[in-house]
């Protein structure tokens, strides 16, 4: 077995794991017996278990990226883009909390470390925003002054909201059909496009 599949199975375990009996039910040796390989293995790739702890909100962080960069290079207007940016961003870190069980609890305890391994994240999503925020200005589409501040106030809007959106706080009791419009009309007035085009 290659070394990143190796490494991508002792991910893949404790992401497992962690969901299932939280970062403090689980040792190493566990991670190395559900891999069905040696303790000295795992620590040739992660020194202890916050390591490999780290490694997994890696991987989740990487499949938000990804789904980001997907929606970035869309062929579409520039307010739409950046209403399917900030939709995307919630439901992914949304989707990427419920799927791992206990780990969602460690995810909101260990904010800290999660924000430590979010800081590239966080950068490259703010570098997205200011593309489509350009691109938006440089088409005529957007009437916004600062395309930096505006990158970063929509990043941090959307990490404000994340706790609420992921427990059903946002909009309580509306679908999310109902909420959209609301959301899409707030958003293009932010960005300076006519609420009515």
């Amino acid at each position: 077995m290659s070394t990143s599949k190796t490494r991508g199975l002792f991910v893949d375990v404790a992401r497992h794991l962690f969901a299932k009996q939280g970062l403090e039910g689980t040792t190493m040796n566990d991670i190395a017996r559900e891999s069905k390989k040696g303790r000295r293995t795992l620590y040739t790739y992660f020194k202890n278990k916050e390591d490999i702890y780290y490694a997994v909100i890696e991987t989740e962080i990487d499949r938000v990226s990804e789904k980001m960069d997907e929606v970035a290079a869309r062929d579409m207007d520039s307010e739409q883009k950046i209403i399917m940016l900030i939709y995307t961003h919630l439901n992914m870190i949304k989707e990427a909390v419920v799927r791992n069980g206990n780990l969602r609890a460690e995810f909101f305890r260990n904010i800290w470390m999660v924000e430590r391994v979010r800081k590239s994240f966080d950068q490259e999503e703010i570098e997205t925003f200011q593309r489509v925020l350009r691109e938006g200005r440089d088409k005529g589409r957007l009437c916004i002054e600062n395309v930096s501040l505006t990158a970063d106030i929509i990043h941090y809007c959307l990490k404000g909201l994340e706790v609420p959106y992921i427990f059903g706080r946002l909009g309580e009791g509306m679908t999310v059909d109902e909420s959209r419009p609301i959301v899409t009309k707030m958003v293009r007035r932010c960005l300076g496009v006519n609420p009515n085009i």
